[in-house]
């Protein structure tokens, strides 16, 4: 009988059918860092890899093209069918003795602010007519800008304390402002009376913020404290006695702009204005918007289905539908004038060069 010690050696220096030692085929199965099949893995899932025919080409192009050149019509004929009056007066409002010094005149807590401008309707204007300041050079998404205010603060009653991102708004003698922080504190205290023929034109002032934040960023419960108190005051007041949300003309303000130069809306007029009609407009000048060299706009406009007055969406449109028009109108020249078979070999790279190539 052999010895089992003879045999274990021989067993471990057996080797498989195909000269490989079965330990170390054992071992490299273990240690594989193949990946179990799949489809998936091995890339072998349905594809559709479809043949892009001359006539498929064509076709989608001019689809395209049919469907974005009218969108892109519409939406120009739309932009140009909006009234827009756009009048700048931070430099006119400036009285002529202060012309060189304006800061110091707006800084000027006993200087008279009034001014009276005049804007002539240039067509029938329909309610509502949207009113809307706009400021030029304003960074409302500068990070320490945008970071300086509480949410926690404006949704509740509870939170009054909570101004630890509000420095240097965030307390007034020793008191949490409420709200807090630099957004609030630089709100937009212009304002605009307006006059048609010597009729007051009411600005209506309701529902000119988002429902979604009056309801949900600014409490019922949470009222203005101890705001514009300190040393420094920055922009307008707020009525003590009325909530947060119910203070439309902070919530719009709140929702900062993402660009140096945007609009916002202060009111609707809710009245038709006639071609030629003269506006008179009284403008308390109080924003200080010359310390950074802004610029103050006040807009009167309509709008239509697509919105305010914008020709880049129509442009955008009518330049893809008629590119996709031209190439398509290109490959039917092509295909016409020059045609060739689908799949002609000769044009592959190698037949090519064979073709060239001198026997």
């Amino acid at each position: 009988m052999p010895d089992p010690l003879v045999i274990d050696i021989r067993m471990r220096g057996a080797k498989s059918s195909d000269g490989i030692d079965d330990d170390s085929t054992a071992s490299s199965k273990k240690n594989s860092h193949r990946p179990k099949y799949s489809k998936f893995t091995q890339q072998d899932l349905p594809a559709c890899k479809p043949i892009l025919t001359p006539g498929l080409v064509i076709a989608s192009f001019t689809i395209v093209a049919v469907v974005f050149l009218p969108i892109g019509l519409a939406s120009l004929f739309a932009s140009e069918s909006v009234v827009e009056i756009v009048d700048r007066y931070d430099k006119d409002c400036i009285p002529s003795s202060h012309s060189s010094l304006p800061l110091e005149y707006i800084q000027n807590s006993k200087s008279d602010k009034t001014c009276t401008r005049k804007l002539t309707v240039p067509k029938q204007m329909k309610s509502p007519v949207y009113v809307y300041y706009q400021l030029d050079n304003f960074y409302q998404n500068h990070r320490r800008y945008v970071r300086s205010r509480s949410d926690a603060q404006l949704q509740s009653k509870a939170s009054e304390d909570a101004v630890g991102n509000c420095k240097p708004e965030d307390l007034a003698n020793g008191k949490p402002i409420v709200p807090c922080g630099l957004v609030a504190w630089s709100l937009f205290n212009d304002t605009y009376n307006f006059k048609v023929q010597n009729k007051v034109l009411e600005v209506n002032k309701k529902d000119i913020a988002w429902k979604s934040d009056k309801e949900k960023k600014f409490g019922s419960d949470v009222y203005p404290k101890n705001f514009q108190s300190s040393g420094l005051i920055g922009g307008g007041q707020l009525n003590s006695s009325v909530p947060l949300s119910e203070q439309e003309d902070l919530i719009v303000w709140m929702r900062t702009a993402a660009l140096p130069t945007f609009r916002k809306l202060y009111g609707k007029i809710e009245t038709d204005l006639q071609a030629n009609d003269i506006i008179e407009v009284e403008i308390q000048n109080n924003y200080n918007s010359y310390g950074y060299g802004g610029k103050k706009r006040l807009v009167l406009s309509t709008t239509t289905w697509i919105g305010g007055k914008n020709d880049f969406l129509g442009i955008a449109y009518v330049f893809i539908g008629g590119l996709n028009l031209l190439l398509a109108v290109s490959f039917i020249l092509i295909f016409v004038l020059k045609p060739r078979p689908l799949g002609d070999p000769n044009y592959l790279s190698w037949n090519k060069q064979a073709t060239r190539t001198p026997n």
